[in-house]
């Protein structure tokens, strides 16, 4: 879940109250795309590879900063180079952290080739080894140099071949980093863990709902999967995190 507009997160921000707005947030969240295609800068196509890689050490900090450190210091953490997301460091405890690009993105966002979009995350073992593979293959078709459209069209035959798994029970994330970027002005969204799971609705999980802390992303988008969040109190570094 990346990339949100800088108008709809001060929105959200001011609207959470105390975890009671859920609802409110749930529609600023749908909505996000649709505002930001009205007056974010527009990234027609993909920027030279350079721009969007990162000094190795760098992008292995930024990519633990997704955790808390008892949890992302003993973490697989990948960094990505011209051939895609490669393991910089093996891990010990199944978690899995990376720095998500921009190609990450809903297709409808206007910052899907956003060079500057920097978006740690850390998933837990269920989600390395099924959630995952949506990113390294998303990633895999923006490095040979397709189109958005046609990544698109990839990504729907794959998931119509069966090559993009469902979510593995109890795959979740962290995406507790202060020092993520969204978009060129925005730092991260609220601090927050995430839940994916096969395709769903997010009453199911009483999401969306006055005074329920579940958000549901319900996104149009092509891989099998719901995510819901729910922001947390403190970033990774335990300094508390505004709502």
């Amino acid at each position: 879940m990346i990339s949100m507009h800088r108008t709809a997160v001060a929105v959200a921000g001011r609207r959470w109250d105390r975890w009671g707005g859920a609802c409110t947030l749930a529609v600023v969240l749908s909505a996000v795309w649709r505002l930001a295609a009205a007056d974010a800068t527009a990234y027609e196509r993909m920027a030279p590879l350079a721009q969007y890689l990162m000094p190795r050490n760098s992008e292995i900090a930024l990519a633990r900063s997704a955790a808390p450190a008892s949890i992302s210091d003993a973490a697989t953490v990948l960094t990505l180079d011209s051939h895609g997301y490669q393991t910089a460091v093996h891990g010990t405890n199944g978690f899995s952290c990376f720095v998500e690009r921009s190609w990450g993105a809903p297709f409808q966002s206007p910052d899907f080739w956003n060079p500057k979009v920097r978006v740690p995350i850390c998933y837990n073992l269920a989600a390395s080894e099924s959630i995952l593979v949506y990113a390294l293959r998303r990633t895999k078709f923006a490095l040979a140099g397709d189109s958005k459209d046609k990544i698109l069209d990839e990504v729907r035959a794959a998931v119509a071949r069966n090559e993009f798994p469902l979510p593995k029970p109890g795959a979740m994330a962290y995406m507790m980093s202060k020092e993520g970027r969204l978009a060129d002005t925005d730092g991260p969204w609220h601090s927050h863990v995430m839940f994916h799971v096969p395709k769903v609705a997010g009453a199911s999980w009483g999401a969306n709902l006055p005074g329920s802390p579940v958000v549901a992303d319900d996104r149009d988008e092509p891989e099998p999967q719901t995510i819901f969040m729910v922001p947390v109190s403190r970033w990774s570094d335990g300094t508390a995190a505004a709502h």
